[in-house]
């Protein structure tokens, strides 16, 4: 018997093939309906699992059963005695999306006794059958269309966190969930069983930027019973992949320079005021915020909160001139939560050039002396000599300081709000004026309070 081709376009991607012979296996005779080519790459073999539809009628066209009734495949190992013999034969060498009619007699089906009301003794019995799916126990996690970046330089191990997009299909192509879909990825450790084992395999020793196509069989996936209405019993899944970015919880900022002047004679630190120009991206290199996107530059304290932990660490010790590549893992940026813009668990790169910066002065302090303060320290305040110092002559003075170098003013604040704060400081009874009874150093007043603690206890 020869089977002439007919073309189902039940799936776009799927072709026919050339007119070929049926085979006819014994007595069981198998027509080759359509068979798409580009899920042909394995075919039933004795042991496979295989998952499919089908429509069984007697050659009068009496339909006795269908899988498309109960809106569930039939599946069954072949070969292993569970099904009919003609079945067990007339599978064999199927490939999934495959659609074959098959002709079985009644002694490679139920024989004399028939079974139940339905099949009756002596039938020859008549499946269109359709394959969803294939697979066989002893299969692994198997890796395809894998496209590595050439600037990998780590790869994922157990414990790292990633962030990834995939598109979730069946083995016939049918796409059950895709990440893109929700415009967000899919975040997860690895190795530590929080995903399927299979996809907990596949995103071992992956690159940020990696694409790869995994096959999960059903034992390394949701087994044989599916998942919520939506991944079938025994199902084949196959996830296309793309990795965004990944970190451990143990990352620290990583620091790369990629210029710094010859003369670099004073650095940043902690309490600094730093002006600098910054790009950030994402590891991917999607663009999310750029100092050049504003008339100023970005300014912030170091130390002070004013940005996130990573990159106050990768603005000290910086020269004027100096440009950096500081990659921020998110424990150390915006975290699980992101900010506006972020995503969640991001990664960020900043590229950053320091144009300017400001020493600082200890947390606490509004002013500090760069050499001694002068012995009778009223004294000098009091230039009338009236014995008291009002907040304009103290003014005066705190300008003269900084103006000639003694002193340091907090950086990154109008002078003026902070002489008006280090004048009401020393006004204690608030008279608007300071006497000598009443001005003291902080660097005093913080002994007298640490020994005054020290009474207490």
């Amino acid at each position: 018997m020869f089977a002439c081709c007919i073309v189902f376009f039940l799936l776009t991607t799927w072709s026919p093939v050339e007119c070929n012979p049926s085979p006819v296996l014994g007595d069981v005779v198998v027509d080759r309906s359509f068979i798409p080519k580009i899920y042909c790459q394995r075919s039933v073999m004795r042991t496979d699992f295989v998952r499919y539809h089908f429509n069984g009628t007697l050659l009068d066209g009496t339909v006795f059963d269908s899988s498309y009734t109960r809106k569930q495949t039939h599946n069954s190992l072949v070969g292993e005695g569970w099904l009919i013999k003609g079945l067990d034969e007339g599978l064999l060498g199927m490939c999934v999306g495959e659609i074959r009619n098959i002709v079985i007699p009644p002694f490679k089906a139920y024989g004399e006794k028939g079974s139940g009301t339905e099949i009756p003794s002596q039938a020859t019995l008549v499946f269109d059958i359709l394959l969803a799916d294939i697979h066989n126990p002893k299969d692994n996690l198997t890796i395809e269309n894998q496209v590595v970046p050439e600037s990998c330089t780590r790869k994922s191990v157990v414990g790292d966190y990633v962030r990834y997009h995939y598109n979730g299909t069946f083995l016939n192509g049918v796409t059950f969930d895709t990440s893109y879909q929700r415009n967000s990825t899919y975040n997860t450790y690895i190795g530590m069983g929080y995903v399927i084992a299979g996809m907990d395999q596949a995103l071992l020793g992956v690159c940020i930027g990696e694409k790869r196509r995994v096959i999960i069989p059903p034992h390394l996936a949701y087994g044989e019973e599916g998942a919520g209405g939506v991944i079938p019993p025994s199902a084949v899944l196959v996830f296309d992949i793309l990795v965004i970015d990944f970190h451990n919880p143990n990352d620290t900022v990583n620091i790369q320079i990629i210029h710094r002047p010859e003369a670099c004679n004073e650095t940043t630190a902690e309490n600094d005021l730093v002006r600098y120009h910054y790009n950030c991206t994402l590891v991917d290199g999607t663009p999310l915020f750029s100092s050049h996107d504003y008339e100023s530059l970005q300014d912030a304290v170091l130390g002070s909160d004013k940005v996130i932990d990573g990159l106050d660490e990768g603005l000290r010790g910086m020269c004027v001139g100096e440009k950096r590549v500081v990659t921020v893992p998110p424990h150390l940026g915006h975290g699980e939560k992101g900010a506006t813009g972020v995503p969640s668990s991001a990664v960020l790169v900043f590229d950053i050039e320091l144009v300017s910066f400001e020493k600082g002065v200890p947390p606490g302090y509004l002013f500090v002396w760069l050499e001694d303060s002068p012995a009778d320290l009223f004294a000098a305040l009091d230039f009338n000599k009236n014995k008291e110092v009002p907040q304009e002559e103290f003014g005066e003075f705190i300008k003269l300081q900084v103006a000639e170098g003694k002193g340091r003013i907090k950086p990154g604040q109008i002078m003026e709000h902070v002489i008006s704060d280090m004048f009401h400081n020393q006004d204690r009874n608030k008279d608007g004026v300071i006497t000598a009874d009443e001005l003291k150093l902080k660097v005093d007043e913080d002994k007298e309070r640490e020994a005054a603690r020290h009474e207490e206890l």
